[in-house]
C-alpha cells in the first residue's frame, strides 16, 4: 500500500463522522488547537478528525480520556501521546494526567503480566511525556518536579530490575503485555520478569537521558554526568545483546531461565525507539528501516506472528505504533517507508470513520481481541502526520527545530497555523517536498538554522521551503503476513544422552541447544517417538528445540533442566519461620509453608550449607493466588543478601486469583558461594513495594532451592 492508495480512497465513513459535529463546535476547535491545512482535502479532513476526537477525550477532571471505550489515564498511553502530540495540543490536560500516574513521589505501573510492577517495568515512558511536556511550556517548576520523579523511578528500578551480567534492564515488552500474544505459552510470569525486551530497555536508555538534560538545566552537572554515563552503558548493551547482525534489526528480548537466548522477531515499537533516540547509529538505522517486514495493511507490531493466537499484538497493526516507525523512517531517510506508514495509517481512519486502536494485520480488520474507536495514542499518532513530520515541528532543549521530510506526494504548501512554542504563537508554512531545509524564514527574515528560540513571545510567522530532494533510496520490505511454525513440545531426554520431541506440524527442520548455545540441526522431519543424540555437555544442562519451517524458527521449547541430584539442595523456610495457618494455601513440600506479607516475616534469615565452592541459582517455591495473571498490583517482591551483602531481588508473582496451592518458582539469583555455610536473607524493604496502594505485598513460601551450576567445574 502506497500514498496512492490513501489519495484513492472513499472518504464517506470520514465525512459523516464530521457532519455529526456542528460546525459552530467545529470552529471552535479550530480557534483552540492549531489548524493545518494542505494541496490534499482528504489530510485536511483527517487532521480535523483527529482534532475534533482528541477534543472528545477531555474528562471532566481535566485528564486524558484514553479511549472511547477505555476510561481512564493509562501510565504508557497517556505518555506516548504526549511525546507524538497531546503535550503540545493540551499541556494542563496532559500535565493533569502524568500526575494522575505518580504515587508516592514515583511513576505508577498500571497494567502488566503477573501483578505489573516489577514484571512489566515500562512505566519509564513517563519521562518521554515529562519532558516533551517541559519542551512545549518551559515550566521550570514542573521541570524540578518531573525531574524527581524521574530520578527516584530510576532509583528504584535499579535496585529491583538492572541485570549487572547484562547491563539491561529486566521486564516485559513495553504496550506488549498481553503474555501470550507476544511470549511462549510456557513463560510463567516469573519468566516474563527476568526477560529483557528491546523497547523496554530504549525507554529506560531515553529516561536516563532525559535526566542528565534535566540536570544540565537545574544546575547539577554530577549528577548530568552520572545518568549520561548510564545511557551510554545501556546503549553498549542493548547494542551488544539484541542486535542481530545476519537479519539487520534487534531482537525482542532475552528469554530463558539460567541461559536465556535471543528471539529473533523484530518489534515495530523497539526498533523505532532505538532509531529515534540514537541507539542505533545511522548505518544501523537504514538497515533496520529496509529489514523489517511491512505488510499491504501496515507494520504489524511483531514479526513473524505466532501461529494459532488471535489477532490484538500479533498478527496487528496498531496506528500509535505505525507512526512511531514513520518518524524512525524519516529519521533514516527512507521515503517508502515513510509513505507506506502514512497510507497505513490515514486508509484505517478513512475505511473505519474514526482512529481505531488497531487492526489484523493480515487483512485490514478491526476485527481484533479487543479494539476501541477514538483512541488517544492512535489520534495523537494521525496528528504527527501533520504537525511532526510534514510540518517537521521537532522540541528540543534550545528551542522549536523544523526537520520536515516531505514526500513527493505532499509537495506543495502546507500551513499549520497557531502552533504553541512555549509563550509564542507560530504560523508555519512549509513549501516544497524532500528531507532537508533549504531555506529558513523567521518573520520574514532569513536564519542560518532551522530554530525558533524558546525565548520567543507574541505570534510570529515561519517559513520554511524544502530542497525536493531525499538523499537516500533505499527500498523496503513489503509482503504478506509471515507466521513462525508452532512451538516444540514434549521435549524429554531419554537416558543422559538421546533427546526426544513431539513432531511439530509442517516443520522441516530443528534446532537443538544446549545451555542457550546451538549444538546440532536436524534437517529431517522427525516422527513421534525418535530420539536424536547429544553431543558432550557439562553437568548441568538446560535443553531446548526449535522447530524451522522455511528459514524462519517458533519459539524455543520450554528449557529441560538434566542435572545430577546430588546438585540441588532444597532448604525448608518452616525451619526458620513458624508455618502459617491458613487454610487455602496446600501442597507444600515441607512441615508447612511460611508467609511473608506486609508486617509479617519482613525479614526471613536462612542458614544454608554448600559442600562443593561454585555458582549456584537461587529461586523459591511459592504461592501467590492474590490475583490472576492480568489484574491488578500484587505481585511479592523482596531484596536477597547472601553473609550481609545484597545480590539480587526476587520476584513472587501473581499466579491467580484465590490459588494458593498452585505453586511455581520465583524469578533466580545467580550467586557464587564458598563452601561451608552461609547466612542468606530474603528481606522487604522500601524498593520493594509495589503499585497496589493498598499495601499488598503477599506470598507463602514452601522452600529455597540451590542448583550448582556447570561454570564452577
Amino acid at each position: 500500500m502506497t500514498n496512492k492508495l490513501f489519495l484513492a480512497v472513499s472518504a464517506v465513513l470520514l465525512l459523516t463522522a464530521l457532519r455529526a459535529t456542528p460546525a459552530q463546535a467545529q470552529d471552535s476547535l479550530y480557534g483552540r488547537y492549531p489548524s493545518f491545512r494542505c494541496a490534499i482535502e482528504q489530510g485536511n479532513q483527517l487532521c480535523s478528525l483527529s482534532v475534533h476526537e482528541l477534543d472528545n477525550l477531555i474528562e471532566a477532571d481535566s485528564t486524558w480520556r484514553t479511549g472511547k471505550w477505555w476510561g481512564g489515564v493509562w501510565t504508557r498511553d497517556v505518555n506516548y501521546s504526549a511525546f507524538l502530540a497531546a503535550a503540545y495540543m493540551d499541556p494542563l490536560v496532559t500535565r493533569t494526567s502524568l500526575m494522575k500516574k505518580v504515587w508516592k513521589g514515583r511513576i505508577l505501573q498500571d497494567t502488566g503480566t503477573g501483578g505489573s510492577w516489577p514484571i512489566s517495568t515500562d512505566r519509564i515512558v513517563w519521562a518521554l511525556g515529562a519532558w516533551q511536556l517541559y519542551l512545549v511550556t518551559r515550566d521550570e517548576d514542573w521541570l524540578r518536579q518531573s525531574r524527581q520523579i524521574i530520578c527516584n523511578t530510576l532509583r528504584q528500578d535499579e535496585l529491583t530490575v538492572y541485570d549487572s551480567t547484562t547491563g539491561l534492564m529486566r521486564g516485559e515488552s513495553s504496550f506488549l503485555d498481553w503474555r501470550e500474544e507476544t511470549y511462549p505459552r510456557w513463560m510463567q510470569p516469573a519468566d516474563i520478569a527476568q526477560s529483557e525486551c528491546l523497547g523496554t530497555n530504549a525507554l529506560f536508555f531515553q529516561a536516563y537521558r532525559i535526566a542528565a538534560d534535566m540536570s544540565d538545566l537545574l544546575g547539577d552537572p554530577a549528577a548530568a554526568s552520572d545518568y549520561r554515563a548510564k545511557a551510554a552503558a545501556l546503549r553498549e548493551a542493548v547494542n551488544r545483546h539484541l542486535w542481530m547482525e545476519d537479519k539487520g534489526y534487534y531482537a525482542q528480548y532475552l528469554y530463558g531461565r539460567a541461559y536465556p537466548i535471543l528471539s529473533p522477531r523484530s518489534e515495530t515499537l523497539g526498533e523505532a525507539l532505538c532509531i529515534l533516540f540514537g541507539i542505533a547509529d545511522s548505518s544501523r538505522a537504514r538497515r533496520i528501516v529496509c529489514s523489517l517486514d511491512l505488510t499491504p495493511y501496515g507494520t504489524p507490531c511483531i514479526s513473524p506472528q505466532i501461529p494459532n493466537i488471535y489477532p490484538y499484538h500479533n498478527n496487528a497493526v496498531w496506528p500509535f505504533v505505525q507512526a512511531f516507525w514513520m518518524h524512525a523512517a524519516a529519521r533514516a531517510g527512507n521515503w517508502r517507508a515513510v509513505e507506506h506508514s502514512i497510507a497505513a495509517i490515514n486508509d484505517a481512519a478513512l475505511r473505519f470513520g474514526t482512529n481505531q486502536e488497531n487492526f489484523v494485520a493480515a487483512t485490514g480488520s478491526r476485527e481484533t481481541a479487543m479494539n476501541s474507536p477514538n483512541m488517544l495514542w492512535s489520534i495523537c499518532g494521525s496528528l504527527s502526520i501533520y504537525h511532526r513530520l510534514l510540518c517537521g515541528v521537532r522540541f528540543e532543549a534550545d528551542g522549536l527545530r523544523f526537520a520536515p521530510f516531505v514526500p513527493e506526494a505532499f509537495a506543495g504548501v502546507k500551513s499549520l497555523s497557531r502552533f504553541p512554542c512555549g509563550r509564542a504563537l507560530l504560523d508555519i508554512t512549509v513549501e516544497g517536498w524532500g528531507d532537508r531545509v533549504a531555506a529558513f524564514y523567521l518573520d520574514g527574515k532569513r536564519r542560518s538554522l532551522p530554530l525558533v528560540p524558546p525565548t520567543l513571545k507574541g505570534r510570529h510567522s515561519v517559513r520554511v521551503v524544502m530542497n525536493n530532494a531525499f538523499a537516500h533510496n533505499d527500498t523496503v520490505r513489503l509482503r504478506p503476513v509471515s507466521t513462525s511454525p508452532e512451538m516444540t513440545y514434549q521435549v524429554f531426554l531419554d537416558g543422559t544422552d538421546r533427546l526426544g520431541w513431539r513432531q511439530v506440524p509442517e516443520s522441516d527442520g530443528y534446532v537443538i541447544l544446549c545451555n542457550g548455545q546451538r549444538t546440532d540441526t536436524v534437517p529431517e522431519r522427525l516422527i513421534n517417538g525418535d530420539r536424536h543424540p547429544l553431543p558432550y555437555a557439562p553437568r548441568y544442562r538446560e535443553l531446548q528445540v526449535i522447530a524451522l519451517r522455511n528459514g524462519i524458527e517458533g519459539f524455543a521449547s520450554e528449557p529441560l533442566p538434566c542435572y545430577n541430584p546430588d546438585d540441588e539442595q532444597q532448604v525448608c523456610l518452616s525451619n526458620f519461620a513458624p508455618a502459617a495457618d491458613f487454610a487455602p494455601c496446600k501442597g507444600f513440600g515441607c512441615a508447612g509453608a511460611v508467609e511473608i506479607a506486609a508486617g509479617v516475616n519482613d525479614s526471613l534469615l536462612i542458614e544454608v550449607n554448600v559442600a562443593q565452592a561454585g555458582e549456584y541459582l537461587i529461586d523459591f517455591r511459592y504461592a501467590n493466588g492474590s490475583d490472576n495473571l492480568t489484574d491488578n498490583n500484587r505481585s511479592a517482591n523482596r531484596a536477597l543478601y547472601a553473609d550481609g551483602r545484597r545480590v539480587g531481588n526476587i520476584v513472587f508473582p501473581q499466579r491467580g486469583k484465590g490459588l494458593w496451592s498452585l505453586w511455581g518458582y520465583s524469578t533466580s539469583v545467580r550467586l557464587r558461594l564458598s563452601a561451608g555455610p552461609h547466612q542468606l536473607l530474603l528481606t522487604f524493604q522500601p524498593q520493594n513495594e509495589n503499585m497496589s496502594r493498598e499495601g499488598v505485598n503477599r506470598a507463602f513460601l514452601d522452600h529455597l532451592r540451590l542448583i550448582r551450576l556447570p561454570s564452577a567445574d
